[in-house]
Protein backbone atom coordinates (compact mmCIF):
# COMPACT_ATOMS: atom_id res chain seq x y z
CA UNK A 1 0.00 0.00 0.00
CA UNK A 2 1.22 3.57 -0.95
CA UNK A 3 2.56 5.82 1.69
CA UNK A 4 0.41 8.47 -0.18
CA UNK A 5 -2.79 5.96 0.47
CA UNK A 6 -2.25 5.50 4.14
CA UNK A 7 -2.03 9.20 4.76
CA UNK A 8 -5.18 10.24 2.78
CA UNK A 9 -6.93 7.13 5.05
CA UNK A 10 -5.27 8.12 8.50
CA UNK A 11 -6.31 12.20 7.18
CA UNK A 12 -9.55 11.14 7.22
CA UNK A 13 -9.90 9.19 10.10
CA UNK A 14 -8.23 12.34 11.82
CA UNK A 15 -10.85 14.38 10.57
CA UNK A 16 -14.11 12.39 11.37
CA UNK A 17 -12.89 11.96 15.27
CA UNK A 18 -12.18 16.10 15.19
CA UNK A 19 -15.79 16.31 14.01
CA UNK A 20 -17.22 13.98 16.95
CA UNK A 21 -15.57 16.17 19.40
CA UNK A 22 -16.15 19.03 22.13
CA UNK A 23 -15.43 22.83 20.65
CA UNK A 24 -13.36 22.44 23.52
CA UNK A 25 -11.43 19.57 23.43
CA UNK A 26 -7.69 18.92 21.79
CA UNK A 27 -8.22 18.47 18.05
CA UNK A 28 -5.72 15.65 16.54
CA UNK A 29 -4.98 18.31 13.82
CA UNK A 30 -3.82 20.75 17.24
CA UNK A 31 -0.73 18.11 18.11
CA UNK A 32 2.72 19.08 17.12
CA UNK A 33 6.19 17.65 18.24
CA UNK A 34 9.48 19.02 19.31
CA UNK A 35 11.02 16.89 16.60
CA UNK A 36 8.65 16.76 13.40
CA UNK A 37 8.02 13.82 12.02
CA UNK A 38 7.13 12.45 8.48
CA UNK A 39 4.93 9.28 9.61
CA UNK A 40 2.57 7.50 7.98
CA UNK A 41 -0.26 5.35 9.19
CA UNK A 42 -3.75 4.83 10.33
CA UNK A 43 -3.28 6.35 13.87
CA UNK A 44 -4.21 9.59 15.06
CA UNK A 45 -0.96 11.40 17.34
CA UNK A 46 -2.30 10.99 20.49
CA UNK A 47 -2.97 7.13 20.17
CA UNK A 48 0.73 7.17 18.35
CA UNK A 49 1.89 8.99 21.85
CA UNK A 50 0.10 6.33 23.91
CA UNK A 51 1.58 3.35 22.05
CA UNK A 52 4.81 4.53 22.57
CA UNK A 53 4.12 4.85 25.69
CA UNK A 54 2.84 1.19 26.42
CA UNK A 55 5.61 -0.35 24.28
CA UNK A 56 8.60 1.46 26.35
CA UNK A 57 10.56 -0.07 28.90
CA UNK A 58 9.34 1.87 31.82
CA UNK A 59 5.82 1.10 31.07
CA UNK A 60 6.67 -2.26 31.69
CA UNK A 61 8.25 -1.02 34.88
CA UNK A 62 5.45 -0.01 36.76
CA UNK A 63 4.20 -3.68 37.76
CA UNK A 64 7.32 -3.76 39.98
CA UNK A 65 6.72 -0.21 41.96
CA UNK A 66 5.30 0.58 44.90
CA UNK A 67 1.89 2.61 45.00
CA UNK A 68 1.59 2.68 48.53
CA UNK A 69 2.25 -0.58 50.08
CA UNK A 70 5.78 -1.56 49.43
CA UNK A 71 6.09 -5.13 47.55
CA UNK A 72 2.91 -5.50 47.00
CA UNK A 73 2.82 -8.01 44.66
CA UNK A 74 4.97 -10.05 47.18
CA UNK A 75 2.62 -9.84 50.23
CA UNK A 76 -0.67 -10.03 48.23
CA UNK A 77 -1.30 -10.10 44.70
CA UNK A 78 -4.88 -8.26 45.01
CA UNK A 79 -2.86 -5.08 46.32
CA UNK A 80 -2.61 -1.88 43.83
CA UNK A 81 0.76 -1.57 42.26
CA UNK A 82 1.24 1.34 40.65
CA UNK A 83 0.69 -0.43 36.97
CA UNK A 84 -2.88 -0.94 38.36
CA UNK A 85 -3.11 2.81 39.59
CA UNK A 86 -2.24 3.57 35.88
CA UNK A 87 -4.45 1.44 34.46
CA UNK A 88 -7.46 2.72 36.96
CA UNK A 89 -6.41 6.21 36.07
CA UNK A 90 -6.98 5.49 32.03
CA UNK A 91 -10.06 3.95 32.29
CA UNK A 92 -11.44 6.39 34.77
CA UNK A 93 -10.26 9.32 32.75
CA UNK A 94 -11.56 7.73 29.07
CA UNK A 95 -15.29 7.32 31.12
CA UNK A 96 -14.93 11.09 31.84
CA UNK A 97 -13.64 12.42 28.88
CA UNK A 98 -15.77 10.72 26.83
CA UNK A 99 -18.97 11.98 28.47
CA UNK A 100 -17.26 15.43 28.15
CA UNK A 101 -16.73 14.90 24.45
CA UNK A 102 -12.70 14.97 25.04
CA UNK A 103 -9.87 13.81 22.75
CA UNK A 104 -9.76 10.18 24.11
CA UNK A 105 -6.38 9.05 22.62
CA UNK A 106 -4.83 12.15 24.53
CA UNK A 107 -6.44 11.50 28.01
CA UNK A 108 -5.07 7.55 27.33
CA UNK A 109 -1.57 8.83 26.95
CA UNK A 110 -1.58 11.40 29.58
CA UNK A 111 -2.34 8.64 31.66
CA UNK A 112 -0.16 5.98 31.16
CA UNK A 113 2.50 7.90 30.91
CA UNK A 114 2.19 10.19 33.81
CA UNK A 115 3.52 8.20 36.46
CA UNK A 116 6.58 6.87 34.01
CA UNK A 117 9.41 8.70 36.84
CA UNK A 118 8.34 7.10 39.73
CA UNK A 119 11.33 6.16 41.55
CA UNK A 120 10.78 2.64 43.68
CA UNK A 121 9.18 2.69 46.89
CA UNK A 122 6.52 5.11 45.88
CA UNK A 123 6.49 8.69 47.63
CA UNK A 124 8.98 7.60 50.27
CA UNK A 125 11.13 6.51 47.90
CA UNK A 126 10.36 9.62 45.98
CA UNK A 127 11.71 11.63 49.28
CA UNK A 128 14.90 10.03 50.10
CA UNK A 129 15.92 10.29 46.15
CA UNK A 130 15.30 13.91 46.42
CA UNK A 131 17.33 13.95 49.13
CA UNK A 132 20.03 12.64 47.88
CA UNK A 133 19.65 14.65 44.52
CA UNK A 134 20.23 17.95 46.93
CA UNK A 135 23.19 16.59 48.22
CA UNK A 136 25.11 16.08 44.79
CA UNK A 137 23.53 19.31 43.38
CA UNK A 138 21.18 18.52 41.19
CA UNK A 139 18.25 20.27 42.99
CA UNK A 140 14.90 18.54 44.36
CA UNK A 141 13.61 15.78 42.65
CA UNK A 142 9.83 14.98 41.47
CA UNK A 143 8.51 12.49 39.76
CA UNK A 144 6.23 14.28 37.58
CA UNK A 145 9.38 16.15 36.21
CA UNK A 146 11.36 12.85 36.37
CA UNK A 147 8.15 11.46 34.09
CA UNK A 148 8.80 14.10 31.71
CA UNK A 149 12.30 13.80 31.66
CA UNK A 150 11.82 9.94 30.87
CA UNK A 151 9.64 10.10 27.44
CA UNK A 152 12.18 13.15 26.53
CA UNK A 153 15.59 12.16 27.32
CA UNK A 154 15.72 8.33 29.07
CA UNK A 155 13.30 5.97 26.74
CA UNK A 156 14.50 4.54 23.08
CA UNK A 157 18.34 4.52 23.96
CA UNK A 158 18.71 8.35 24.95
CA UNK A 159 16.69 9.27 22.28
CA UNK A 160 13.26 10.14 24.01
CA UNK A 161 9.79 8.90 22.35
CA UNK A 162 9.46 12.64 20.54
CA UNK A 163 5.76 12.80 22.18
CA UNK A 164 3.06 15.98 21.18
CA UNK A 165 3.29 18.88 23.03
CA UNK A 166 -0.12 17.92 24.40
CA UNK A 167 0.89 14.69 25.67
CA UNK A 168 4.01 16.08 27.41
CA UNK A 169 2.44 18.85 29.04
CA UNK A 170 -0.34 16.66 30.64
CA UNK A 171 2.35 13.74 31.94
CA UNK A 172 4.25 17.31 33.94
CA UNK A 173 0.94 19.13 34.82
CA UNK A 174 -0.27 16.02 37.00
CA UNK A 175 -0.77 16.53 40.74
CA UNK A 176 -2.35 14.13 43.23
CA UNK A 177 -1.03 15.62 45.66
CA UNK A 178 -3.22 19.16 45.26
CA UNK A 179 -6.42 19.78 45.85
CA UNK A 180 -8.31 20.74 42.91
CA UNK A 181 -12.03 21.42 43.22
CA UNK A 182 -11.88 23.22 39.61
CA UNK A 183 -9.42 23.13 36.92
CA UNK A 184 -9.23 25.59 33.99
CA UNK A 185 -6.50 24.82 31.40
CA UNK A 186 -3.99 27.06 30.26
CA UNK A 187 -4.28 27.65 26.80
CA UNK A 188 -1.67 29.70 26.20
CA UNK A 189 1.22 27.37 27.67
CA UNK A 190 4.36 26.94 26.00
CA UNK A 191 7.09 25.42 26.59
CA UNK A 192 8.82 28.07 28.10
CA UNK A 193 6.37 28.08 30.73
CA UNK A 194 7.78 24.14 31.31
CA UNK A 195 11.39 24.95 31.68
CA UNK A 196 10.11 27.53 34.43
CA UNK A 197 7.85 25.29 36.59
CA UNK A 198 10.93 22.46 36.30
CA UNK A 199 13.40 25.44 37.11
CA UNK A 200 11.00 26.72 40.55
CA UNK A 201 10.29 22.89 41.40
CA UNK A 202 13.86 21.96 41.24
CA UNK A 203 15.22 24.50 43.10
CA UNK A 204 12.41 24.19 46.15
CA UNK A 205 10.19 26.57 45.41
CA UNK A 206 6.48 25.67 46.34
CA UNK A 207 5.08 25.58 42.00
CA UNK A 208 2.36 24.43 40.20
CA UNK A 209 1.65 24.56 36.17
CA UNK A 210 -2.09 23.68 34.81
CA UNK A 211 -2.51 21.57 32.31
CA UNK A 212 -2.56 23.23 28.62
CA UNK A 213 -5.48 20.92 27.46
CA UNK A 214 -9.02 19.80 29.02
CA UNK A 215 -7.79 16.33 28.55
CA UNK A 216 -4.88 17.06 30.61
CA UNK A 217 -7.24 18.92 33.45
CA UNK A 218 -9.39 15.07 33.35
CA UNK A 219 -6.43 13.28 34.01
CA UNK A 220 -5.28 15.44 37.17
CA UNK A 221 -8.67 15.17 38.50
CA UNK A 222 -8.76 11.80 37.35
CA UNK A 223 -5.45 10.38 39.57
CA UNK A 224 -7.11 11.63 42.29
CA UNK A 225 -10.20 9.91 41.66
CA UNK A 226 -8.54 6.57 40.86
CA UNK A 227 -6.06 6.36 44.48
CA UNK A 228 -8.65 7.86 47.08
CA UNK A 229 -10.88 4.37 47.36
CA UNK A 230 -8.28 2.24 45.96
CA UNK A 231 -5.78 3.21 48.88
CA UNK A 232 -8.73 2.80 51.62
CA UNK A 233 -9.44 -1.11 50.25
CA UNK A 234 -5.81 -1.59 50.17
CA UNK A 235 -5.77 -0.35 53.99
CA UNK A 236 -8.33 -2.29 54.87
CA UNK A 237 -7.67 -5.57 53.31
CA UNK A 238 -3.69 -5.39 55.20
CA UNK A 239 -5.64 -4.44 58.35
CA UNK A 240 -4.41 -0.76 58.52
CA UNK A 241 -7.76 0.60 59.07
CA UNK A 242 -11.62 -0.39 59.28
CA UNK A 243 -14.43 0.06 56.78
CA UNK A 244 -16.17 2.00 59.90
CA UNK A 245 -13.39 4.58 60.58
CA UNK A 246 -13.87 6.75 57.20
CA UNK A 247 -15.05 9.77 58.19
CA UNK A 248 -18.88 10.39 58.18
CA UNK A 249 -19.33 13.19 55.65
CA UNK A 250 -17.14 11.34 53.14
CA UNK A 251 -19.45 8.03 54.10
CA UNK A 252 -22.50 10.15 53.34
CA UNK A 253 -21.48 11.54 49.80
CA UNK A 254 -19.34 9.14 48.17
CA UNK A 255 -20.13 5.49 49.76
CA UNK A 256 -17.67 3.86 52.22
CA UNK A 257 -16.46 1.47 48.57
CA UNK A 258 -14.13 1.67 45.81
CA UNK A 259 -16.82 1.66 43.47
CA UNK A 260 -18.90 3.60 44.56
CA UNK A 261 -16.55 5.85 45.84
CA UNK A 262 -15.53 6.33 42.08
CA UNK A 263 -18.86 6.23 40.67
CA UNK A 264 -20.23 9.55 43.02
CA UNK A 265 -16.84 11.57 42.06
CA UNK A 266 -17.08 11.00 38.35
CA UNK A 267 -21.03 11.28 37.80
CA UNK A 268 -20.18 14.86 39.46
CA UNK A 269 -17.24 15.82 37.49
CA UNK A 270 -19.03 14.64 34.57
CA UNK A 271 -22.64 16.62 35.10
CA UNK A 272 -20.87 19.73 36.57
CA UNK A 273 -18.16 20.11 33.84
CA UNK A 274 -20.36 19.30 30.68
CA UNK A 275 -20.11 22.24 28.23
CA UNK A 276 -17.61 24.35 30.17
CA UNK A 277 -13.90 25.41 29.83
CA UNK A 278 -12.89 24.00 33.08
CA UNK A 279 -12.85 20.36 35.06
CA UNK A 280 -14.89 20.86 38.71
CA UNK A 281 -16.43 19.18 41.49
CA UNK A 282 -19.34 20.35 43.23
CA UNK A 283 -19.66 22.05 46.72
CA UNK A 284 -20.57 19.17 48.65
CA UNK A 285 -18.50 16.30 46.72
CA UNK A 286 -15.40 18.75 46.47
CA UNK A 287 -15.54 18.61 50.69
CA UNK A 288 -16.36 15.00 51.25
CA UNK A 289 -13.60 13.84 49.00
CA UNK A 290 -11.09 16.24 50.81
CA UNK A 291 -11.69 15.12 54.01
CA UNK A 292 -11.61 11.59 52.61
CA UNK A 293 -8.17 12.74 51.08
CA UNK A 294 -7.22 13.85 54.61
CA UNK A 295 -8.29 10.86 56.22
CA UNK A 296 -6.26 8.76 54.06
CA UNK A 297 -3.02 10.65 55.08
CA UNK A 298 -3.48 10.38 58.30
CA UNK A 299 -4.40 7.43 58.78
CA UNK A 300 -2.94 5.22 55.62
CA UNK A 301 0.19 7.08 53.97
CA UNK A 302 1.46 8.34 57.63
CA UNK A 303 0.68 4.76 59.09
CA UNK A 304 3.75 3.72 60.89
CA UNK A 305 2.85 0.26 59.84
CA UNK A 306 3.78 1.25 56.47
CA UNK A 307 6.69 2.81 57.63
CA UNK A 308 8.36 -0.39 59.22
CA UNK A 309 11.39 -0.69 56.32
CA UNK A 310 11.79 3.32 56.42
CA UNK A 311 15.34 4.12 57.34
CA UNK A 312 16.54 0.96 56.05
CA UNK A 313 15.12 2.10 52.28
CA UNK A 314 16.72 5.56 52.76
CA UNK A 315 19.73 4.43 53.65
CA UNK A 316 19.48 2.03 50.59
CA UNK A 317 19.02 5.38 48.41
CA UNK A 318 22.69 6.32 50.11
CA UNK A 319 23.93 3.43 49.62
CA UNK A 320 22.70 2.53 45.68
CA UNK A 321 24.15 6.45 44.79
CA UNK A 322 27.52 6.41 46.31
CA UNK A 323 28.23 3.31 44.48
CA UNK A 324 26.79 3.89 41.21
CA UNK A 325 28.26 7.27 40.97
CA UNK A 326 31.93 5.91 42.01
CA UNK A 327 31.21 3.12 39.13
CA UNK A 328 30.36 5.92 36.61
CA UNK A 329 33.46 8.52 37.13
CA UNK A 330 36.03 5.35 37.46
CA UNK A 331 34.32 4.03 33.92
CA UNK A 332 33.71 0.32 35.63
CA UNK A 333 31.97 -0.83 32.73
CA UNK A 334 31.69 -4.31 34.79
CA UNK A 335 28.42 -2.30 36.75
CA UNK A 336 25.22 -2.95 36.71
CA UNK A 337 24.82 1.00 35.91
CA UNK A 338 26.18 0.00 32.31
CA UNK A 339 25.25 -3.15 32.17
CA UNK A 340 22.18 -2.96 32.78
CA UNK A 341 21.37 1.02 31.99
CA UNK A 342 23.79 2.76 30.58
CA UNK A 343 24.82 0.09 27.40
CA UNK A 344 21.87 0.58 25.96
CA UNK A 345 21.97 4.24 25.89
CA UNK A 346 23.66 6.32 22.77
CA UNK A 347 26.58 8.17 22.75
CA UNK A 348 24.83 11.65 22.89
CA UNK A 349 22.52 10.75 26.01
CA UNK A 350 25.92 9.16 28.29
CA UNK A 351 28.30 12.01 27.01
CA UNK A 352 26.19 14.93 27.64
CA UNK A 353 24.43 14.35 30.75
CA UNK A 354 26.71 14.52 34.48
CA UNK A 355 27.86 11.59 36.16
CA UNK A 356 24.96 12.28 38.92
CA UNK A 357 22.02 12.65 36.98
CA UNK A 358 23.12 9.49 35.17
CA UNK A 359 23.09 7.69 38.50
CA UNK A 360 19.33 9.50 39.22
CA UNK A 361 18.02 8.25 36.15
CA UNK A 362 19.04 4.67 36.82
CA UNK A 363 17.71 4.68 40.22
CA UNK A 364 14.57 6.33 39.48
CA UNK A 365 13.71 3.96 37.03
CA UNK A 366 14.56 0.98 39.39
CA UNK A 367 11.79 -1.65 40.62
CA UNK A 368 11.28 -2.23 44.45
CA UNK A 369 12.88 -5.69 43.79
CA UNK A 370 15.86 -4.66 41.66
CA UNK A 371 16.69 -2.01 43.92
CA UNK A 372 16.77 -4.37 46.79
CA UNK A 373 18.54 -7.23 44.75
CA UNK A 374 21.14 -4.50 43.54
CA UNK A 375 21.48 -3.39 47.19
CA UNK A 376 22.61 -6.78 48.04
CA UNK A 377 24.92 -7.43 45.48
CA UNK A 378 27.40 -4.34 46.26
CA UNK A 379 26.53 -5.03 50.34
CA UNK A 380 26.55 -8.71 51.31
CA UNK A 381 30.36 -9.99 50.43
CA UNK A 382 30.37 -12.87 48.19
CA UNK A 383 32.23 -16.40 49.35
CA UNK A 384 30.73 -18.45 46.88
CA UNK A 385 34.55 -18.66 45.88
CA UNK A 386 35.49 -20.27 49.11
CA UNK A 387 35.46 -23.85 49.99
CA UNK A 388 36.16 -25.58 53.60
CA UNK A 389 39.02 -28.32 53.19
CA UNK A 390 38.21 -31.63 54.65
CA UNK A 391 39.47 -32.30 58.28
CA UNK A 392 42.53 -35.07 58.65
Amino acid sequence: MSTDLLKKIANEVAQRQDAHLSPLATKNSDAHRIREENTAGLRPPFAIDRDRIMYSGAFRRYTGKTQVVYFASLLDEQLTSRSLHTISVAQVAVTIGRMLGLNTDLIEAIALGHDLGHPPFGHDGEKFLSCESVRRGLGHFHHNIQSLRTVDKITKGGQGLNLTFQTRDGIISHNGEVNDQVLEPFREKTERDILDYIAAMEAGEKADTRPQTLEGCVVRITDTIAYIGQDIEDAIRIGLIRREDLPQLSVQWLGNRNGTIIEALVNDVVSMSHGHNYVRFSDTIARALFELKAFNYKHIYGSPRLKVNHQKIEKGFELLFDHFLRDVQQQNKTSAIYKHFLNSKGEAYVENTPPELLVRDFIAGMTDRYFVHTLKEIVIPDVSGFELADEE
